[in-house]
């Protein structure tokens, strides 16, 4: 995200990110180079979307100064690579005991994860109302889904965002953990019926009962 914001953004919120207490506008203008009005107009644009927020005070022998400090949205702005970490990961389970163990566990993640959505959605009764709430959950955790209907009338998932896109790429059992999810959830048998990680347009599931 750090990338689309303006060069006077970025540097203040590099500023930030180095002293993590906050800083005033005071101290912000001078380590801009740019005038306090500057700085002001830059921090109502940040809090106003949600990366930088007023922190503590700091006593002055006046009037206490005003810091303003990143917000774990702010820090999040930042590059962190959780794929390249998951990657590693991810390998060493592979290398270690094979690829069927891998899909094992990747699916025993999902289960345990359905399970707790289960738990928070004890009013859902049917397979329409699961996969609905499914698609609202999955499109929260950006993966930009949404419910359809097929043309048999079985519900179907459309994403158009893998947010394992690199990994399934290089480790197709990454799939299986979603496939567990969706299928533990619903209670539903789920056809994955086109994958982004196969050069598909978008992932689309299909959810039917079990035999």
């Amino acid at each position: 995200m750090i990338e689309i914001l303006g060069d006077r953004q970025k540097q203040l919120l590099k500023q930030l990110l180095k002293n993590k207490s906050g800083l005033t506008v005071h101290e912000l203008s001078n380590g801009l180079k740019i005038t306090r009005n500057a700085v002001r107009q830059h921090l109502a644009a940040l809090e106003r979307d949600g990366l930088v927020s007023p922190g503590t005070t700091r006593p002055s022998g006046g009037r206490p100064q005003q810091l303003y400090a990143l917000t774990d949205k702010g820090k999040e702005v930042f590059p962190r690579h959780y794929s390249w970490f998951a990657q590693l990961v991810i390998e060493a389970i592979k290398d270690e005991h094979g690829a069927e163990e891998l899909q094992k566990r990747l699916s025993a993640m999902g289960s345990g994860v359905a399970a707790q959505l289960r738990t928070q959605h004890p009013e859902l009764k049917t397979r329409t109302q699961k996969v609905e709430k499914l698609a609202a959950v999955m499109d929260q955790l950006g993966y930009n889904a949404r419910s359809a209907a097929a043309t048999d009338k079985a519900p179907v998932i459309e994403a158009d965002n893998c947010v394992f896109h690199e990994l399934a790429i290089k480790n197709p059992e990454i799939c299986h953990f979603d496939l567990a999810m969706m299928g533990g959830f619903t209670d539903s048998k789920v056809d994955h019926q086109e994958c982004m990680a196969r050069g598909g347009n978008v992932c689309r599931f299909r959810f039917t009962a079990k035999k």
